[in-house]
C-alpha cells in the first residue's frame, strides 16, 4: 500500500496530523496519551467476546481501555494533500481495549468513528472497523483568551462523539503536568481483523479475506505530552454496543501531538483456516 503519513497535534482527547490530540484512558492506573485521551476500566461484568480463539480482552487486573479523540492531517508518499485541506483533514474517535495474543500484550479496537470518506475506506482496508461519526474537539490557542485554552497547566479541553444523531461520548481533561509516559493501550500494539466477504450466492460464509493483522508504523514522533485529571462518560446507543464500554473508573487524561508513517502490515493469522477446521 502507498505510504501514508499522519501528523497529530495536541487537543484534549484526540490526535491529529501535527495537531493536538487528547486521550482518556479507562483503567486502574493512569495512562498517558497526547490527543485528548481518557483512560478507564469498563465493567468486567459486561466483557467483550474474544476476537478469535487467540485474542482475548485482558480484564484481569491490568485490563483497561483508552479513548482517543484525534484531529488528523495526512499525505501520501509523493502527494501534497495537505495543501487541499478538505482532502487531508478529518477527526476521529478511537476506542482501544487492552488484550492478549499468544501471551503478548496488544490492543484491540472494537469501535472507531471518523468524519471523512477517504479515511473510512482506508481504515476498512487496513482492518479498522470504521463507521461515520461526528467528532468535536476543543481548539487550543497560542494567545490567552476566554474563548480558547492554552496548552499549559490549568488548560481545560473537551471532546464529544455523536453517532447517527445520538451523543455517545463526552470527555474532558484539565492539564496539570508534563509527563514522559504515553497512554495505554496504544496504536503501536493494535491487532486488527481484515474481513472481506464473497457476495456470490452460496459463498457468503467463505470470505475472500479473513485475517488477523498488525500494522507496522515508522518515523514516529511525539510532542510534549500533557496529562491531568479527566472525566469520561459513555452512553448507550440504540443500535450499537458502545455502552458496554462505559467506565467504572477513569484514570488520567492526556493531550499531545504526534506524527508517523504507515505503509506495512504484519499478517498474524489466516482465520479462514480456523473456520474450515471448525466445520
Amino acid at each position: 500500500m502507498p505510504a501514508t503519513r499522519w501528523r497529530g497535534r495536541s487537543h484534549s482527547t484526540w490526535s491529529t496530523s501535527r495537531r493536538p490530540c487528547a486521550a482518556w484512558c479507562n483503567g486502574a492506573a493512569p495512562s498517558p496519551r497526547t490527543c485528548s485521551n481518557p483512560c478507564a476500566w469498563p465493567s468486567p461484568e459486561r466483557p467483550f467476546p474474544p476476537v478469535s480463539s487467540r485474542v482475548w480482552p485482558s480484564w484481569d487486573g491490568t485490563g483497561r481501555c483508552a479513548v482517543y479523540f484525534a484531529d488528523w492531517q495526512f499525505a501520501t508518499d509523493h502527494g501534497e494533500e495537505y495543501l487541499d485541506p478538505v482532502r487531508s483533514q478529518y477527526k476521529e474517535t478511537i476506542f482501544l481495549i487492552a488484550a492478549r495474543y499468544l501471551g503478548e500484550d496488544i490492543a484491540y479496537c472494537p469501535f472507531i468513528f471518523v468524519d471523512q470518506d477517504v479515511s473510512l475506506m482506508r481504515g476498512l482496508i487496513q482492518g479498522w472497523p470504521k463507521q461515520f461519526g461526528t467528532v468535536w474537539i476543543t481548539r487550543a490557542a497560542a494567545l490567552p483568551s476566554k474563548a480558547a485554552p492554552t496548552e499549559t497547566a490549568g488548560g481545560k479541553f473537551g471532546a464529544t462523539l455523536s453517532v447517527r444523531d445520538h451523543r455517545v461520548v463526552e470527555a474532558r481533561v484539565t492539564l496539570q503536568d508534563v509527563t514522559d509516559r504515553r497512554p495505554s493501550p496504544t496504536f503501536a500494539r493494535a491487532v486488527n481483523v481484515r474481513y472481506f466477504p464473497v457476495l456470490e450466492a452460496g459463498k457468503h460464509d467463505d470470505p475472500a479475506v479473513h485475517e488477523l493483522v498488525q500494522l507496522r508504523s515508522r518515523n514516529t514522533q511525539f510532542s510534549t505530552i500533557w496529562t491531568g485529571e479527566a472525566a469520561l462518560n459513555i452512553f448507550d446507543h440504540p443500535h450499537l454496543e458502545i455502552g458496554d464500554l462505559a467506565p467504572i473508573s477513569v484514570g488520567a487524561g492526556f493531550r499531545f501531538s504526534f506524527a508517523f508513517t504507515v505503509d506495512d502490515v504484519v499478517p498474524l493469522k489466516d482465520l479462514r483456516k480456523t473456520i474450515a477446521v471448525a466445520r
